[in-house]
């Protein structure tokens, strides 16, 4: 069971993803929040597996909740729920060490998607926030695909796959189901990838794949 933490200031958004999560048996809501501060110490109480934050939110924004927790309690995955005016808001998530991104108003099921692959060790981008992200990045979208695909030119064909892998959301298990190999090897992957283009987190390189042109439909 994945037990998630959804914290929003208006309560008719946290009923509607409740409803979502409520749709899928191996989901559990275990606590709400109206703000940051609440979040934190809800998080600290019922230790769930994911944190879904709205971004702004009293007291303390989602993006200083998500600092917090990152710090505090590293083992809960954050996925930081977005709308499309909140652009200033996403930059700053890119170095607060989120999990992933999720669109408010975006297809039920990429939230479902995404709290399971979160919850898995994975990182997930729903891909309207995905493009989104890589234009405010800023730079003409052609540079940055080039700079991208030059960033990843000197991986190898497995370690490429990995990152295509990566940006489509999956986990290192459900990696290593594809390509079939042992997890450990996908991790390996990872790190060595991370460390070789000087990326901090799976959030990034799941980007940078977007931008390559290695995720389908970016």
């Amino acid at each position: 069971m994945i037990r998630v933490l959804l914290a929003d200031d208006e309560a008719v958004i946290r009923a509607g993803v409740r409803a979502i999560l409520a749709t899928d048996p191996g989901i559990e809501v275990v606590a709400e929040a109206g703000d940051g501060h609440e979040a934190v110490e809800l998080a600290h109480r019922h230790r769930p597996d994911v944190v879904l934050l709205d971004i702004r939110m009293p007291r303390l924004d989602g993006l200083g909740a998500a600092e917090e927790l990152r710090r505090t309690l590293p083992e809960a995955a954050v996925v930081v729920l977005t709308t499309f005016s909140e652009d200033a808001y996403v930059e700053r998530a890119l170095g607060s060490g989120v999990s992933g991104f999720l669109l408010k108003s975006g297809d039920p099921r990429e939230l479902l998607a995404g709290v399971r692959a979160v919850a898995e060790g994975a990182a997930f981008l729903s891909p309207a926030v995905a493009r989104r992200v890589i234009d405010m990045l800023g730079g003409e979208r052609f540079a940055r695909a080039a700079e991208a695909r030059s960033r990843l030119a000197p991986l190898t064909g497995r370690e490429r796959e990995v990152v295509a892998l990566v940006g489509a959301g999956l986990s290192n298990q459900e990696i290593a189901e594809r390509l079939h190999v042992v997890e450990a090897t996908v991790k390996a992957h990872v790190s060595a990838v991370l460390g070789r283009i000087g990326l901090r987190n799976r959030v990034r390189l799941a980007i940078l794949a977007y931008e390559a042109g290695l995720v389908p439909d970016a």
